[in-house]
């Protein structure tokens, strides 16, 4: 079997009972279960979740996305070996960790195999909760060109490159396209402040005004607890991306919960911190993938301007990417995983086989 075999480029052609379509995102497809079969598992695994909450099966794939578009690679590669399982394991170990320490739960309910969750739906909270620990990216960029206000912050001047900033600032965006929110364009991914959040708590899918409090809490706590794990691997946790939504358990208590991935390479900027310390920036996230991908063709302008949009896609149909590009980033996640569970990543050599068969033989999901 072939390298590009071992990759699980198409999750979204499994044969899972649903009772909707398949929805598939850059990574993941989430297949939503049907109503029996939500009942049965529910009961019959004890998931603590209302009796008739809608369960999904959400399986990750090898795909690497990176400037809103799906790279592939030259020998028919079409995603990075063991990144599907290096980011679930990531996921899973800081959920715990989460979990263990009385910050909240998430929407992960089972663990079938490495590819995949079962997981209850959630109601988003439409925010894409930012955490920043040194100004880096992004808001370099525009602190470079003057900007000294980022998301209602206001940022001291002096600041250097890569430097770790006086605090750890939260600074949110929008998560899809809100329409009617006073002083926020119509746009996904557009940077909000704490003010805009309160003046439309609503809109944001808050259930209360004291939530939004609870979500900053959350990512202060969630954010700390994976800084000071890297830091005993010799990591820097720069910055990150959270995800919260809102879920009822059996008991029939409505609770704000963690969900999607968290602390992953894709999610976060990680750095290694003996390479800092020497004053160079060695990154062990997808930063380093984009970067390459910057460097790789000679009109990185295409990756950055969003007006550019039609030839950034056609830039990443048109090319494939070197065999070694992809594996250089399949072994920063692979490793990563690694460095952050403790324990060697089991990689199938045929996930799709594996999957069908434990959910079809521990769960009866496949006719």
């Amino acid at each position: 079997m072939s390298l590009a075999d071992k990759v699980l480029a198409v999750n979204n052609d499994l044969p899972i009972r649903t009772q909707q379509p398949v929805h598939s995102g850059k990574v993941r497809s989430v297949y939503w279960l049907t109503e029996a079969d939500s009942r049965r598992l529910i009961q019959e695994k004890g998931y603590n979740v209302a009796a008739d909450a809608p369960l999904a099966i959400m399986v990750i794939s090898d795909r690497i996305s990176a400037f809103d578009c799906i790279w592939h690679g030259e020998e028919g590669m079409q995603g990075v070996p063991g990144k599907g399982a290096a980011l679930n394991a990531i996921s899973n170990h800081w959920f715990k960790l989460f979990q263990e320490q009385g910050l909240a739960d998430s929407h992960i309910l089972d663990i079938p195999h490495p590819f995949v969750w079962i997981v209850q739906k959630a109601t988003p909270v439409k925010i894409e909760a930012i955490c920043r620990q040194y100004i880096t990216g992004s808001m370099w960029r525009s602190y470079a060109k003057g900007e000294r206000e980022f998301c209602g912050i206001r940022l001291p001047d002096g600041l250097q490159k890569d430097q770790k900033l006086p605090e750890l600032l939260m600074t949110p965006s929008t998560k899809g396209i809100l329409t009617g929110i006073p002083g926020v364009p119509e746009a996904d991914d557009v940077n909000i402040t704490r003010k805009n959040i309160e003046d439309n708590f609503a809109a944001f899918n808050f259930k209360q005004p004291d939530d939004i409090a609870l979500y900053e809490r959350l990512l202060k706590e969630g954010f700390d607890v994976i800084s000071k794990e890297l830091a005993k691997l010799e990591q820097i946790f720069v910055d990150t991306k959270f995800e919260f939504g809102y879920v009822v358990d059996a008991a029939g208590n409505e609770k704000l919960i963690y969900m999607d991935e968290v602390g992953t390479p894709d999610s976060s900027r990680i750095w290694d911190q003996a390479a800092y310390n020497e004053g160079r920036i060695v990154e062990n996230s997808k930063e380093d993938f984009r970067q390459m991908l910057l460097n790789h063709f000679p009109d990185p302008d295409i990756l950055l301007n969003k007006e550019r949009m039609s030839e950034r896609e056609a830039l990443a149909r048109d090319n494939a990417l070197p065999v070694e590009a992809l594996m250089n980033i399949s072994r920063t996640y692979v490793g990563m995983a690694e460095k952050i569970t403790g324990q060697k990543l089991q990689l199938s050599d045929n996930p799709k086989a594996d999957i069908i068969a434990i959910l079809r033989d521990q769960y009866d999901l496949i006719d």
